[in-house]
């Protein structure tokens, strides 16, 4: 079985993850450390978990006790970590945060659907951004295949869910204010561009396009929902053809021939595009849930990569109904 300790453990991401692993069979979480609920029971901050686990929040932690390591703090807590601790030798780390996902200090970016191989041989891996993991699958194939370069202008609008806030309240969280809203923000200036940029460049081998990206926050929990649109020479068929090919052997995304709606994706670890041709504009849909394949599901994906798991181990996740 495979020890795992997750550092950061009251967080909306912590929770999902925490949901996760006690659920796969190839796993056993030893601790779960939370500062601020030391000693308190895990089901008193992730309600949810109630009737699956007695695990209570760890005060201390023990880095030698464990197989795989997931940081699930801020962003700015994983460098000052790794300053404060040592790390044993072998042990596997996923970091949830965006200090290391440029690849620094030898971690890999963990997006099986352009590093699969890298990620397999990776002791320590930078778990994307839940905005840059849906741009990036609804573009990949278009970079893969010379269709995007200095030279493309790719035009992006994004909503997102209020969870991809994080669990802190903030003005912009707050129900009275985001339900029956919708707002703007960081438009154009998304941290989450910077890694697009670098992968999309590293997948074509040129230059990254320019990608005009407009977040919207949405009046709902959980998930992501984006529309990008390019000018291409593809036809409708030759680019579903690309598509279909680049994700033929992908496990968890898939190329629809309906147009794509929230649903399909939220509580699974999903990614389901399609694809339109208007003239000379590609459109293209991406749906995923921020907090599982934009956060603890692709977590987990990596993790199951990195042990030389099948994908799809403890992922089988459903969508609801209706």
């Amino acid at each position: 079985m495979i020890k795992a300790g997750i550092i950061g453990g009251a967080g909306y991401t912590a929770g999902e993850l925490l949901r996760l692993l006690i659920n796969h069979p190839e796993v056993t979480v030893e601790w779960i450390h939370s500062t601020s609920n030391a000693g308190a029971p895990v089901t008193d901050i992730h309600g949810g978990l109630i009737g699956e686990t007695d695990l209570c929040f760890a005060e201390t932690f023990d880095l030698s006790a464990i197989d795989v390591l997931f940081l699930c703090q801020g962003h700015g807590f994983s460098e000052k970590f790794w300053q404060e601790n040592a790390r044993p030798e072998g042990l596997r780390v996923i970091d949830l945060a965006q200090d290391f996902r440029d690849e620094s200090n030898g971690y890999v970016y963990g997006l099986p659907e352009a590093k699969r191989e890298s990620i397999a041989g990776a002791m320590s891996v930078a778990n994307p951004g839940c905005f840059a993991t849906a741009i990036q699958l609804a573009l990949l194939p278009l970079a893969a295949s010379g269709n995007l370069d200095a030279h493309t202008e790719v035009n992006l609008t994004g909503i997102t869910g209020s969870t991809g806030a994080g669990v802190k309240p903030a003005a912009t969280t707050h129900f009275s204010w985001r339900d029956n809203n919708i707002s703007v923000y960081k438009a154009f200036t998304h941290q989450h561009l910077k890694e697009i940029g670098m992968t999309l460049a590293q997948v074509s081998g040129a230059e990254a396009p320019v990608i005009n990206f407009v977040p919207v926050r949405g009046d709902f929990p959980r998930g992501i929902f984006i529309a990008a649109w390019i000018d291409t020479p593809l036809s409708a068929d030759e680019a579903t053809a690309l598509y279909r090919d680049y994700y033929a052997t992908a496990a968890f995304t898939h190329v629809s021939s309906r147009p794509v709606d929230l649903k399909q994706v939220v509580n699974t670890n999903k990614c389901v595009i399609s694809l339109e041709k208007h003239g000379s504009k590609l459109l293209v849909l991406s749906a995923i849930d921020n907090l599982l394949k934009g956060a603890s599901g692709q977590a987990v994906q990596n993790m199951n990569i990195m042990f030389g798991l099948p994908e799809k181990t403890g992922l089988n996740l459903k969508p609801s109904a209706f």
